[in-house]
């Protein structure tokens, strides 16, 4: 019985529960699943919403949130099924030596029980034990059980996630698609200017570097007296703003790259196709392509500051147009994963699905001033 004892010890230990406050695995791959479902309905009420571009906005991104849970949920689904196999494995041993010990307790007579070589009192004293272990050897072949049962729903849980995924991946790109056409229709935004194609063309074609190009910016509406003035002011949000782009700092201001050069911005690691958006209201000075920082867009929250962005794929809406904040301004680039290749993905996490990057720049006065300043960078996303 003192050996049953230190197994019951051994097993408290090792079939301990999840800390206190952490989500099991599978609660929240379930509730990914559940806010993909919502998203999914989100889309079908959006297509009749007075205000499709805030609505479809508000899917494409619950679309997002859902793939970027399930994706984490499936691999904190991974981890803790190869977890709690190596766990079950290692303990084989022991494992047996409790299921020997439960049988021999149960299918013991009680005049059996009753004998023991140090006479009645010995045999007192070994009743005792076995009522106080009893309960505990109970208890650790429950939590055993509910083990292998986790494991099992594990794995049906990934089975039936492909379904899942499938949906809301097609979603997600009807989502997309039914944005782009949204903006393209969208007639009620104010203007500040009206862009002058030739003239834009003039100063990329004579301007060599960011600067150059942000100090000639009145040059594309035929000069500053054809841009209506703006009293806007978000001095009082700075340090406060989110990100364009749900993602991760890859580097931040001033620092160095592979190549050894540094830009007086941040790099923010983002998934394939996701959503950028204007994260305070204000003016599209410009966008489309711009020196070798592929597509870029140019917003004015304030005057004479410029939060620029580059790296994107597509983008949206027209230079002039005074946006609302959290108004798309475009796409990032790379394909969007199948459901296999997300089913796929191992357990290590650590943003590797995050291939895409944005450049953000901030420039007041038409000087760079560390983006951090302005913006909320966060560990995760």
């Amino acid at each position: 019985m003192i050996r049953a004892a230190g197994l019951l010890l051994f097993l408290t230990v090792s079939f301990a529960a999840p800390l206190q406050g952490q989500q099991a695995p599978a609660e929240a791959a379930q509730e990914a699943a559940g806010q993909l479902e919502a998203a999914t309905e989100a889309l079908a009420e959006a297509e009749s919403a007075r205000d499709r571009v805030k609505a479809l906005t508000n899917t494409v991104r619950a679309y997002e949130a859902g793939l970027g849970a399930m994706r984490d949920g499936l691999r904190r689904v991974a981890r803790r099924e190869s977890q709690l196999l190596a766990q079950l494995k290692s303990r084989d041993d022991e494992v047996a030596e409790l299921l020997g010990i439960l049988q021999t307790i149960e299918t013991s007579a009680p005049p059996v029980l009753m004998l023991h070589p140090s006479g009645p009192l010995g045999a007192a004293r070994s009743a005792m034990m076995v009522a106080e272990v009893t309960p505990g050897l109970y208890a650790r072949a429950e939590a055993l059980r509910r083990d292998l049962d986790e494991v099992q729903t594990l794995r049906l849980l990934q089975q039936s996630a492909a379904d899942t995924l499938e949906k809301g991946l097609t979603g997600v790109q009807e989502a997309r698609i039914a944005l782009s056409t949204a903006i393209a229709d969208r007639t009620d935004l104010p203007m500040r200017f009206t862009e002058n194609p030739v003239r834009t063309a003039i100063l990329i074609s004579s301007t060599e570097t960011l600067s150059g190009f942000a100090s000639g910016l009145a040059e594309i509406a035929g000069g500053a007296e054809e841009i209506v003035p703006i009293a806007a002011d978000i001095s009082a949000q700075r340090g406060e703003i989110s990100l364009p782009v749900e993602g991760l700092l890859l580097r931040g201001f001033e620092k160095r790259d592979a190549a050894g050069i540094a830009r007086p911005g941040l790099l923010i690691a983002a998934r394939p196709r996701a959503l950028v958006i204007s994260p305070t209201a204000a003016t599209i000075r410009y966008r489309g392509p711009l020196l070798d920082l592929g597509n870029v867009v140019i917003l004015e929250p304030q005057p004479d500051t410029l939060f620029i962005l580059s790296g994107l794929d597509e983008v949206y809406g027209a230079a002039g147009q005074v946006i609302p904040a959290g108004t798309p301004v475009g796409l990032m680039g790379g394909s969007a994963p199948q459901a296999g290749a997300i089913l796929s993905l191992s357990g290590e996490g650590g943003g590797t699905d995050r291939t895409e990057t944005l450049y953000i720049e901030v420039r007041m006065d038409n000087s760079p001033v560390d983006p951090a300043t302005w913006f909320r960078i966060g560990k995760g996303g």
